[in-house]
This record gives C-alpha cells, sequence and structure tokens, in this order.
C-alpha cells in the first residue's frame, strides 16, 4: 500500500528538526573546556559562562553521546510526524490512547538508544565520568534552544519582511475585514462579495475591467477581497479536509485481486448469509457492469425489493465509501447537493455531499458512492441537471461549478477558480419508487443512467462457505472493466450488433424511437463488462434492449400499438430464439395486455 505520509508541511517540521540537532552539536563543541576546534573567547561559550555553566573537558565518547542525542531528537521528530500522518490518513484518532502509546514508545525506543548506547561506550564507566557527559549534554541542549528560538525569531523577521515587500502590490487579507486594498490611483469600491451569489461574474471578478463597467472607472479598481474571511471560515469543512490531507493525496490503496466473476459471486453470497438479502446472480451482474458503462445508475421498482440495500452493501463489501442522500421534495436546484454561499453569514452553506464529494478528490484510488435515495420525490431534471451533463464530459473536464469566487479570495485547495472536479472514483446511485408521490422520471435522465428493475422478491437460498468483505480498490476495478473491454472474445462482432440492430430498427419504424449513440456506445461498453461478470451476450443485449428502448413504448394506446408489438415479439423469436430474450419478451407481452 503506498500513502503519503510525509507532507510538505511535515518535511518542513523534520528540517527543522535536523537544524536544532547541528545547533546541539555545534553548541556542545563550543561549550567544551577543552577548545580543539574553536577558540575558547567563542560568543557562545562565553554565554555559558554568563549562565553559570560548569566548564567541562569532554571527551571523545562524551562528545558520540552528544551528537547521538542530538541525531535521535531529528529521529524521534520524524517518527511522531509519520505516526501522527498515519493516523490522520487512515482515519484513526491522532491522540487517541494507541496512539499516544505509540508515540510515548518512539520517544522511549529513542532515549534509550541515545542515552542508553552513548553512556555504555563511556570511558572510563565511572559515576563522575557519566555525571560530567550528562551534564555537558544538558547545557548543550538548554543553550541551543536558546539560540534556535533567537535565530528562529531573527531568520522568520527577515523572510516576513522579504516576502511582504516583494508582495507589496499583490492582494492581502488583513486582520481588519473593512479595510480596502486600493490598486492604482481612484479612490473607488466595488462589492465583489457579490460574486457568490450567481453564476454571473462581476467586472472585477472576472477580470473585465472598463470604464464604463464600474462607472466610469478606469482599471484602477478597488480590490475587497478581504470583506471576507478566510477560506478557513468561509469553507470550514472543505479547508478541515486540506488539513487533514495537507494537500497530497492517497494514490493507491490496498486491494484484493478478484476478477470481476468471482466479485459478483462473492457479492451474492455475502448478501445471502450476511445481509439476509436474496438477489438473482444476473442482477448483480448488471450492478457491478453498469458501472463499465456509466457513472450513473437507477434502481427502480417495488417497495422492499433492496434497491436502497444493494449499493449500501456493495460498498460495505468491497470497502468504499458511501453516502445516502435522502432527497427531499422541495429540492429544486444543485445547491440542495452542493450548498451555498450565505451573502448574510459570508459563509458557504456546505452539505455532507460537497463534502464527501471534495474528500474523494483526495482519494482517486478509493470507490465513492453517493445514492440518491427516493431520487423522483422530486424532479431529477432540476436538482440533478449540472451532474447529468457534466458525467458525459471527458474525465479532465468533469468539474462543478460550486460558485464565483471574488477577486484575491483563496479558495481551499481542491476549489479551482470556484470549480470543484467530479473525480472518477464516485459512483452515482438513484434509488426510484413507482407511485402516485413521485415524478415521472425523463428519457433524458434513463439515457445517461444504466437502469436495474427490482420488480419481483428473490427466493431465498443457502450459503455454506464462508464469506468475508473484500478490498477492492478504484484503479483495480476500472483495470477489471478495461481488460474486458479490451477482450476480442467478449466484444460484439459485427455479425452480432447486426442482430441486434434489426430489433431496434422494427422499433425505429414501429414507434419511431431512436437508437442513438449514446445508448450504442452504453452496449459496446457494458456487454464484454458483463460476459467477465460470468453472463452472456444475449442476456446483456435482453437487459439493455428491455430498459434501454422496449420501455420507452409505455404509455401509448394508439390502435397500431398492439399489433405492433406483436411484430415486434416474432421478430425476436425469430431471431435469437423462444426465451432468450426473456426480459424483453416479459416487457413486451406485459405491455399487450394492458392494450
Amino acid at each position: 500500500m503506498i500513502k503519503t505520509y510525509y507532507t510538505r508541511k511535515n518535511l518542513i517540521k523534520l528540517a527543522l528538526a535536523m537544524f536544532y540537532s547541528f545547533i546541539i552539536i555545534f553548541t556542545g563543541i563550543c561549550l567544551d573546556a577543552n577548545y580543539v576546534l574553536v577558540s575558547k573567547k567563542n560568543p557562545i561559550a562565553a554565554i555559558g559562562a554568563m549562565l553559570n555553566f560548569e566548564p567541562i573537558k569532554c571527551s571523545a565518547s562524551g562528545f558520540v553521546l552528544l551528537v547521538l542525542v542530538a541525531i535521535h531528537i531529528s529521529v524521534f521528530i520524524g517518527l511522531f510526524l509519520y505516526e501522527r500522518q498515519y493516523a490522520i490518513v487512515n482515519g484513526k484518532k491522532k491522540y487517541g490512547v494507541k496512539m499516544i502509546f505509540t508515540y510515548l514508545l518512539s520517544f522511549i525506543a529513542c532515549a534509550v538508544l541515545s542515552l542508553g548506547l552513548g553512556i555504555i561506550i563511556q570511558h572510563p564507566l565511572s559515576a563522575e565520568n557519566i555525571k560530567n557527559v550528562l551534564t555537558f549534554t544538558y547545557q548543550s541542549i538548554c543553550l541551543a534552544t536558546i539560540i534556535y528560538v533567537v535565530l528562529f525569531a531573527i531568520i522568520g523577521g527577515i523572510l516576513m519582511f522579504v516576502t511582504n515587500y516583494l508582495l507589496i502590490d499583490k492582494p492581502f487579507r488583513s486582520l481588519d475585514k473593512n479595510e480596502e486594498i486600493i490598486i492604482g490611483d481612484d479612490d473607488l469600491s466595488a462589492d465583489v462579495t457579490a460574486n457568490f451569489d450567481s453564476n454571473e461574474v462581476s467586472p472585477v471578478a472576472s477580470g473585465v475591467i472598463g470604464g464604463a463597467g464600474v462607472g466610469g472607472a478606469s482599471e484602477a479598481v478597488v480590490r475587497q477581497a478581504e470583506q471576507l474571511d478566510d477560506r478557513e471560515k468561509v469553507f470550514p469543512g472543505l479547508s478541515s479536509i486540506d488539513v487533514i490531507y495537507d494537500g497530497y493525496t492517497v494514490d493507491k490503496v490496498e486491494t484484493d485481486n478478484y476478477n470481476l466473476d468471482e466479485i459478483c459471486v462473492k457479492f451474492r453470497n455475502y448478501l445471502a448469509k450476511v445481509e439476509k438479502l436474496y438477489f438473482d446472480l444476473d442482477t448483480i451482474r448488471y450492478f457491478v457492469s453498469g458501472f463499465g458503462a456509466t457513472k450513473f445508475m437507477i434502481l427502480e421498482g417495488l417497495s422492499g425489493t433492496g434497491k436502497s440495500s444493494l449499493p449500501r452493501y456493495f460498498a460495505k463489501f468491497i470497502q468504499a465509501e458511501c453516502l445516502f442522500i435522502p432527497i427531499q421534495a422541495t429540492w429544486r436546484d444543485k445547491t440542495s447537493l452542493v450548498g451555498y454561499f450565505n451573502d448574510f453569514s459570508k459563509i458557504y452553506s456546505e452539505t455532507e455531499f460537497l463534502n464527501k464529494l471534495y474528500n474523494a478528490n483526495y482519494n482517486p484510488d478509493v470507490i465513492h458512492i453517493f445514492v440518491l435515495d427516493e431520487m423522483n420525490i422530486s424532479r431529477v431534471e432540476y436538482y440533478f441537471a449540472d451532474f447529468l451533463s457534466v458525467l458525459e464530459y471527458p474525465e479532465d473536464e468533469r468539474k462543478l461549478k460550486i460558485m464565483q469566487l471574488p477577486y484575491g479570495f483563496i479558495a481551499p485547495a481542491k476549489l479551482e477558480d470556484g470549480f470543484l472536479q467530479i473525480p472518477t472514483n464516485t459512483l452515482f446511485v438513484g434509488t426510484a419508487n413507482k407511485d402516485d408521490s413521485t415524478f415521472t422520471i425523463t428519457d433524458k435522465v434513463y439515457d445517461r443512467a444504466i437502469t436495474i428493475d427490482f420488480d419481483d422478491r428473490n427466493i431465498p437460498f443457502e450459503v455454506k462457505e464462508e464469506v468475508e468483505p473484500i478490498k477492492v480498490s478504484y484503479s483495480h476495478l476500472e483495470n477489471l472493466y478495461l481488460q474486458a473491454k479490451e477482450n476480442t472474445d467478449y466484444q460484439l462482432t459485427e455479425a452480432e450488433l447486426a442482430k441486434f440492430v434489426t430489433i431496434t430498427d422494427l422499433i425505429k419504424e414501429k414507434f419511431d424511437i431512436t437508437f442513438g449513440n449514446r445508448i450504442l456506445n452504453q452496449i459496446q461498453n457494458i456487454v464484454p463488462v458483463f460476459m467477465a461478470c460470468g453472463g452472456s451476450k444475449e442476456d446483456a443485449l435482453d437487459f439493455l434492449l428491455s430498459r434501454k428502448v422496449i420501455s420507452k413504448i409505455e404509455g401509448r394506446f394508439e390502435d397500431y400499438v398492439k399489433s405492433a408489438l406483436k411484430e415486434l415479439l416474432a421478430l425476436m423469436k425469430k431471431t435469437y430464439g423462444v426465451n432468450v430474450l426473456k426480459r424483453s419478451e416479459k416487457t413486451v407481452e406485459s405491455l399487450m395486455r394492458r392494450l
């Protein structure tokens, strides 16, 4: 498992610890009453005399003890930073009982290796000599600490002066929130906080600054970015995530090397034995393979058939992150999911959904599943419209506009220019009931998703083998999908595709239902993955035909529909054989009974 435990801040702290160790050794050289390497009148020795330090002539073994102590101070700091970051990255309490015990153990180990080993090598090994070298070490550390603090203050002050002098013309958030920063000669004002409220970009925020745009002003415009608090106050949740990861992503996580077929079988058995939920194997295959075609899936059907439980326990089974979002009937736009900027408090109202999505950017190898529970209790096209569009973009362009940032405001690390990346490791699952209390899901939504029907209650079965959760990383799952798609034995041949197109051509001719490129791409992606899950090409085509094409005939009651359905049913049986496209035949027969 590869994780980044030494972050940029930790490396700076470690460097400062090493500098401190160097000062200890240098101070010891200056305090040594032998004065072998330095003059007797050196400034550090003079300071030691002022502090009434006892002059001690230190032997070579005494210096070894001092060097061991100095080195192990840096070693302990390095271990402490590593252990602390390990706790943070792995979701443990960094100051819990176990971690405090670990820190203490590291300290004792370093103390024993330095002081213990240093005392043992003393020559002569007498009480007086040990007392002298310990006193020498103590005095060196005390004076080195004073020197270190003084140097830190002096160097820090110089760096602060130089940095601010070089950036003197740049915007700066001062402690006084009402203080204005003026660029140029004109004393004008522009309220950039309005940029937080809408998608419109103000002249200041967008960089379009002109005379007419700001009441006849020239390019010199007053910047008021410091009217807002620091990002830690505007985005408290996102900023806390930045602190946890220190700007570094966790690139790789542990994974078990199961193939797709094994994952499906083990997951089905796990559901039956542990969770007492029973699904037919093809349903599990549709669920697992569906994410190989799209990042958005809809589980639709009767209440109590396991729609909500399936993604929840799948995340538990593969040890992925999962967030349930109960959809509310009042949701009208994306702010219900990702939050909004409160113009009164000047704080962004973050949601758990936003924080989890932001966290997913730091963990690209961890699968994150977002479940929109009862998603059609409100209109999906309203609150999820931005996601429907963005999910079809190329991977590096899947960015969601969160807000318009004002000029000079430094946003959280992963919120670049007000946009949040929707990483590829995020999977969206919506559950939908079919009753009078819900809205109809439109074809625009269905076309972009893989939809699974839950109409039947499955028969319980017994699992005798032991089943346990497994670990599946996103990179491993994507690699399995890629291998399946590149396997020529799993891909649809031209003859097989032409055979399928004869069915869709009849549907287009009789019902004017088009078979677009989006659906064709989904078919070409899901069929090989479904095969890798242990299924057959015919079952995959049957699943997609019934859900993507034939389902669109529902709700038509014209006179020609029944006869056209009979012709369609006959063509399916003639082309593939009876009961080969079982789902599609069942769907057509159900539609015919309603007419």
